[in-house]
């Protein structure tokens, strides 16, 4: 069955939780959040999925650890899986993001997706020291090495970026063989790297289910290319509006999550409210549908 997910950007910490326990209760299948260590003072327009360059943020966004909201939100949900849209990968050392995401899968008893990016801000690998032109070798690297750390006793590592010694890693993620790693992108470089590395992909923007469809099918070839069988998950947003209909015309497409960002009106209501109120008019419109 599709997953249909709820982004929860915008909101307070504190309507985190009771947003998203309200969100399992009504049928939601996952909880998704947004990620950035640090902007620049002023970001240029160099963002890849508008037209106009700019991201749908500014500089004085705010933009919390997502393991951290994560286990917040485990704490108030049972069921719901708990995903990043995406973590920048490159700018982390793999030990660092293999043992946050571990812990977030044991204590949310495995229901972690690692969605996963390269970084498109320059600007953001500058300011904390780490490269931009090897971000892209790093990154196959690091998913190397943390899926060895989820699924060996001993590992060690020889790489071009990351060399070390046998070392151990437990405890190991609840989810078997491994916590699913999904990557978003969407060049024709970022869709292979998806295919060859990935057990997903995830669509930035707001897609319509015809472009969804190409993108899958040119996923599909590069999965055969690479030789890789087994599940692999699309997940989008949903660019129209979320009927049954229109979210069946994303599962013919190929997706298998569908997730929803609630437009809020500020000063109307408060942004819990407002969220409440859309995941109350999704559940009658649309969850009790399908």
């Amino acid at each position: 069955m599709l997953n249909i997910g709820l982004s929860i950007f915008g909101l307070k910490p504190s309507s985190m939780p009771k947003v998203a326990a309200r969100a399992e209760e009504l049928g939601f299948g996952s909880i998704w959040v947004a990620e950035h260590l640090v902007f620049p003072a002023v970001i240029p327009p160099t963002y890849p999925y508008s037209s106009s360059g700019h991201p749908p943020i500014n500089p004085d966004t705010p933009l919390l650890d997502p393991w951290v909201v994560l286990s917040y939100i485990a704490a108030a949900t049972k069921k719901v899986k708990l995903g990043t849209g995406v973590y920048i990968l490159p700018l982390r050392s793999p030990f660092v993001t293999a043992r946050a995401v571990t812990t977030l899968d044991r204590l949310s008893e495995g229901r972690v997706i690692l969605g996963v990016g390269v970084g498109w801000l320059k600007e953001e690998f500058q300011a904390v020291g780490e490269n931009w032109e090897n971000r892209l070798k790093r990154t196959r690297e690091t998913v190397e090495i943390i899926r060895k750390l989820w699924t060996e006793e001993t590992i060690a590592y020889k790489g071009q970026y990351y060399s070390f010694d046998a070392v151990k890693f437990q405890p190991k993620p609840v989810q078997k063989p491994c916590i699913p790693i999904e990557f978003g992108g969407e060049t024709k470089a970022a869709l292979r790297r998806a295919a060859e590395l990935g057990d997903g992909w995830i669509a930035a923007g707001r897609w319509q289910p015809d472009d969804v469809a190409k993108v899958v099918a040119e996923i599909q070839g590069y999965r055969r290319e690479a030789g890789r069988t087994g599940p692999f998950n699309i997940t989008c947003s949903c660019a129209l509006e979320p009927t049954p209909e229109n979210v069946r015309r994303y599962e013919a497409a190929g997706a298998t999550r569908v997730y929803l960002r609630p437009a809020v009106s500020p000063g109307v209501v408060s942004v819990e409210e407002a969220f409440n109120a859309y995941l109350e008019r999704v559940h009658d419109t649309l969850l009790t549908k399908l």
